[in-house]
């Protein structure tokens, strides 16, 4: 059976306030959590980027959710570090945590100054850093010469079992490349043709068989006009689509942008409605998909009401079908 998630927005609320929200979220219901890990927010409106890493330990002392984070090795991260501390947060949580890994967001990791790549050279890039960090988890001793650099290095503190790491994709052709090295698929839900397309290049590309999640962004409001303003609000930088999403780097340049997002583009980004019937039946349609996960993001400031609503109304339901 699907698994239905919360998604713990590390742009939108502070680390406190998410460590409420993520203990709410396991009393009214939800399965599991999913955090992002960002350093900037993608609005000044959003206003938080607290460190997910530490967070995450919290979180999950706090819960008995199993989690999954989404991490861009080999800028911000060196994937000695990161692999280091998935390992330690896998070793004591064990069995309760996976990592995706993805190709990255100039937002948060051209602060190191390196010059921002194209997508088919993160794409080479992520594909060492996933070599590194599998060989480390491994227990190998890792000397590794590159596009990044690796010497000695060794993990003497690893989990038990095997951490699996997944890839992050949001088109056909990223999905396509991951299928061959992740041990599953993170991608966006949304529109189901989009997302049926993104699912089949995965699957037929070695990932059949393997776990999928879906991030599924959507405003929940009493009112459609209170769900829509939220939408706008919040994520109307990251409606802009194309490539707008992965190049700018500051917060005030995603929000120059979003002030041309309009109500039907805000739409297709994000699964706008104040009727939980619509809800609910946007979710049964991702999760006839045969997902692993739905993830549920709801865009708005409005967390506490957003999670007691669908745990009470919309939950229920869909565990029924």
């Amino acid at each position: 059976m699907t698994a239905l998630g919360y998604h713990a927005s590390h742009e939108q609320f502070s680390p406190s306030a998410l460590l409420d929200y993520v203990r709410q979220a396991e009393a009214a219901g939800f399965d599991c959590a999913k955090s992002s890990d960002h350093f900037h927010p993608w609005s000044e409106r959003q206003g938080q980027s607290g460190f997910a890493w530490s967070w995450l330990g919290a979180a999950m002392q706090a819960t008995s959710l199993p989690f999954g984070i989404i991490s861009a090795p080999g800028y911000r991260y060196h994937p000695a570090i990161l692999a280091q501390a998935a390992a330690t947060i896998a070793e004591l949580f064990p069995r309760r945590l996976w990592l995706a890994l993805g190709s990255g967001e100039a937002l948060n990791e051209a602060i190191t100054g390196q010059a921002w790549p194209d997508k088919a050279e993160r794409n080479a890039h992520l594909l060492e850093c996933v070599a590194v960090m599998r060989a480390l988890l491994a227990g190998e001793t890792v000397t590794h010469r590159g596009r990044v650099d690796v010497v000695e290095a060794r993990l003497y503190t690893r989990p038990a079992e095997p951490l699996p790491l997944y890839g992050a994709a949001v088109t056909p052709e990223t999905a396509a490349f991951v299928a061959g090295w992740a041990d599953g698929l993170l991608t966006m839900g949304g529109d189901i043709a989009t997302v049926r397309t993104v699912l089949e290049a995965f699957r037929s590309n070695g990932g059949a068989g393997k776990p999928v999640h879906l991030q599924h962004a959507l405003s929940w409001a009493p009112t459609e006009a209170e769900a829509l303003a939220n939408a706008l609000d919040q994520w109307g930088p990251v409606a802009a689509g194309g490539d707008v999403s992965w190049k700018l780097s500051q917060p005030s340049e995603f929000d120059t942008v979003a002030r041309l997002v309009t109500e039907d583009a805000i739409r297709r980004c994000v699964a706008v409605s104040a009727d939980l019937g619509q809800h609910r039946q946007w979710l049964a349609d991702l999760m006839a998909l045969d997902v692993t996960a739905v993830q549920l993001h709801c865009v708005g400031r409005n967390q506490p009401e957003f999670i007691e609503a669908f745990g009470a109304h919309v939950l229920p339901d869909l565990r029924a079908i």
